[in-house]
């Protein structure tokens, strides 16, 4: 009986440390850098929108758009409005909306290409990508780290999927996207740990479609 206590508290622990020292400017900083970028008076498809927090970020900053969520397991508290999907179809007709929105979700996905081009169908004009760049090993094993830590706590499945600047645009052009931004200037973290998590490890651009 005490083996999934003694599993579970750590787990709990790091979960607390990470809303409070990462999470909470996390979300923050995501949600100014994506507002910034979405056109004005825009509808937008948050997919994989989790609980909401940084799409509900983004409307308070950006009154003028209309956000909708979309999520493998539907929260019941999730502060905008979503619907459940499958993680492969995604439940709208073609061009429901001006703008699809992934922060950290392809990485997490088996297939990266088969999900943007989800978005690509649904989406009138524009993808909008907040995501991770892998070039090397040290990349690859930071990144893991980092992802254990953000997620593992709350049960997300991890596939560590990175891609690298080269795969990312390969995926652009088989879906017919052109950037029409793209930035690794994303200061999730303060100091000391911009020094590990940081070092260009994250992007966020804005594609539009051909």
């Amino acid at each position: 009986m005490g083996g999934p206590s003694q599993t579970s508290w750590p787990l709990a622990w790091i979960g607390r440390w990470h809303h409070a020292f990462v999470f909470q400017r996390r979300t923050q900083v995501l949600a100014d850098l994506l507002a910034r970028q979405i056109p004005q008076r825009a509808s937008v498809l948050d997919i994989g929108c989790g609980d909401g927090t940084i799409a509900s970020l983004i409307a308070q900053l950006r009154p003028d758009l209309s956000l909708q969520g979309v999520e493998f397991m539907a929260r019941p508290d999730c502060k905008i409005p979503c619907v459940a999907y499958d993680g492969v179809a995604l439940p709208f007709p073609a061009a429901s909306f001006d703008v699809c929105m992934f922060v950290d979700v392809l990485h997490h996905t088996q297939n990266v290409a088969a999900l943007l081009a989800e978005a690509c169908r649904v989406s009138r004009a524009h993808v909008l990508i907040k995501d991770h760049l892998n070039e090397n090993a040290l990349d690859d094993a930071t990144l893991r780290l980092m992802d254990w830590v953000g997620n593992r706590p709350h049960g997300v499945s991890l596939t560590y999927n990175y891609q690298s600047r080269k795969q990312w645009l390969e995926h652009f052009s088989g879906c017919g996207l052109n950037e029409l931004t793209w930035t690794t200037d994303v200061p999730l973290y303060s100091p000391p740990i911009s020094f590990i998590a940081g070092r260009r490890l994250h992007f966020v651009s804005l594609l539009r479609k051909d």
